[in-house]
């Protein structure tokens, strides 16, 4: 597989109105879990996460009038990284000095312990990105099929089971199980194309 896909230019420039509300109904949905996931392991606990999630938005719709779309200038999801890791910092540093209170040197501590952008940490949010994308789009293909199709799918691509032991927990055959398999992987990344644009493979 190659790059991670990429957040959709034209649902980026529909996020440029306030107003758009499908467009940050479906920015939110694919961010959010995200978004709290990589803040629960900088050690957030989960409201600060959500708390997180919702600061990250209100700097995404003051600033992403003035994100440029050149990819020299770096992707999205990296200037979406570095707003999200700057405000986790913050409320670090916030949470930090409301708890000791003292001014001194343990604020520079805390700073030095949140080192800056790495391989490892992309990484990290690239495929946290990927799994929060695989569920946004699971949620709503899955209504499509019926559960003999999805339940072939999720046991064998998702949890690895061997299709002929799905074949035989399910009463089919192993090849109805690798056409279940093929639809739903085929509608799910429709789904995804459709809203984030081609998949490199």
């Amino acid at each position: 597989m190659g790059d991670p896909p990429t957040t959709r230019l034209s649902l980026l420039v529909r996020l440029r109105d306030p107003r758009d509300e499908q467009a940050w109904a479906e920015f939110v949905a694919i961010y959010t879990p995200l978004i709290q996931r990589v803040a629960r392991a900088r050690g957030l606990q989960p409201a600060d996460a959500a708390d997180l999630a919702q600061e990250v938005y209100r700097a995404v719709a003051a600033a992403i009038d003035r994100w440029d779309a050149d990819p020299a200038r770096g992707s999205f999801r990296g200037w979406l990284f570095r707003i999200a890791r700057n405000l986790a910092v913050n409320l670090l540093v916030a949470r930090r000095r409301h708890v000791q209170g003292t001014g001194d040197s343990a604020v520079l501590d805390l700073l030095r312990q949140q080192p800056a952008t790495d391989a490892e940490e992309t990484l990290l949010f690239d495929v946290e990105y990927l799994r929060s994308l695989f569920g946004w789009a699971a949620e709503r293909v899955r209504p499509e099929f019926r559960e003999p199709t999805w339940r072939a799918f999720w046991r064998t691509a998702v949890e690895g089971h061997e299709p002929r032991a799905v074949a035989a927990e399910l009463g089919i055959s192993a090849g109805a199980v690798y056409i279940a398999r093929s639809r739903v992987t085929a509608r799910l990344r429709a789904v995804i194309e459709q809203t984030q644009g081609p998949i490199d493979t």
